[in-house]
């Protein structure tokens, strides 16, 4: 691994899927080189492993209390924080009522499960379910922003602080929630990944809610394929470059949201360049 200068304004962190292991063993070999690690609570429903000579067994797919008692551990033997990427196999704006309000108690499960842990932030996908080439789509967009609007009041006010949920930029433009997350007290996870990939300005965004954005997320994304969260160096330089503007006075986590161990080293010393 690089170990990089401390010389960024920003705290620098990783996801903890570098290597192809569990989250703690991740950690122990992640932890002396980065500021944070991106905890990914990818999966919340436990599945069952049919074995034939054991029988069937049901495996949990949460960190178990002695695993977050170990986290604990880890970070203070790194001085290490981190932040919490909430599962995605949930959805808060589900056509279903009873998947939504499911999918509400998802995440205050894992957020009282990682309270030990102090996360300086826990990051929240809006699935976006809308059939674009729906002539009544107007109409669906305001049902969507319904569910959004009441997932989210119903979200925040069981939290003590609801800015400790960050509402992730994904593939759709970030104004149709802007309003709702605001209102409702929550931060902003700048994804510039995605940003680059869908064709959305980071620099507008970020100016608007700057305020509100404790963790950028930083992947590359490859062209003419558009495939993200790739190595930095992947991406054109003057396509990254306002990105890149933005990290060199910004204050929070920049997460490389990466997953496996030759894109991180790859963008650790592309990332390097511009830090000298």
């Amino acid at each position: 691994m690089y170990k990089y200068p401390k010389k960024f304004p920003f705290r620098l962190a990783t996801t903890s899927f570098i290597y192809p292991d569990k989250i703690v063993p991740n950690v122990v070999k992640l932890g002396s080189f980065f500021d944070e690690i991106e905890l990914l609570l990818f999966e919340s429903k436990p599945f069952i492993v049919k074995d034939n000579i054991n029988g069937s067994k049901i495996v949990e797919v949460l960190p178990s209390k002695e695993e977050i008692s170990e986290l604990e551990e880890l970070s203070k033997k790194f001085d290490l924080t981190y932040n919490i990427h909430l599962p995605v196999d949930i959805s808060l704006t589900d056509s279903s009522k009873s998947v939504r309000f499911e999918s509400i108690e998802t995440v205050k499960q894992v957020v009282a499960l990682c309270k030990p842990l102090n996360p300086t932030t826990y990051t929240l996908h809006l699935d976006f379910n809308i059939n674009e080439d729906n002539p009544q789509n107007n109409i669906n967009l305001e049902i969507w922003r319904k569910y959004v609007k009441e997932s989210l009041q119903i979200l925040s006010s069981s939290l003590a602080d609801p800015s400790i949920i960050s509402i992730e930029t994904l593939n759709y433009p970030f104004e149709y929630i802007g309003d709702i997350v605001e209102s409702c007290k929550m931060s902003v996870c700048i994804d510039a990944g995605h940003l680059i990939k869908y064709g959305y300005s980071i620099e507008k965004l970020f100016e608007k809610y700057k305020t509100r954005v404790p963790i950028i997320h930083l992947h590359g994304v490859e062209f003419p394929s558009l495939k993200d969260h790739q190595a930095l160096n992947k991406t054109p330089p003057h396509i990254l470059a306002p990105t890149i503007n933005i990290l060199k006075s910004f204050k929070g986590v920049v997460s490389l949201e990466l997953f496996n161990y030759e894109n991180l080293s790859d963008s650790l010393r592309f990332l390097n360049t511009f830090f000298k």
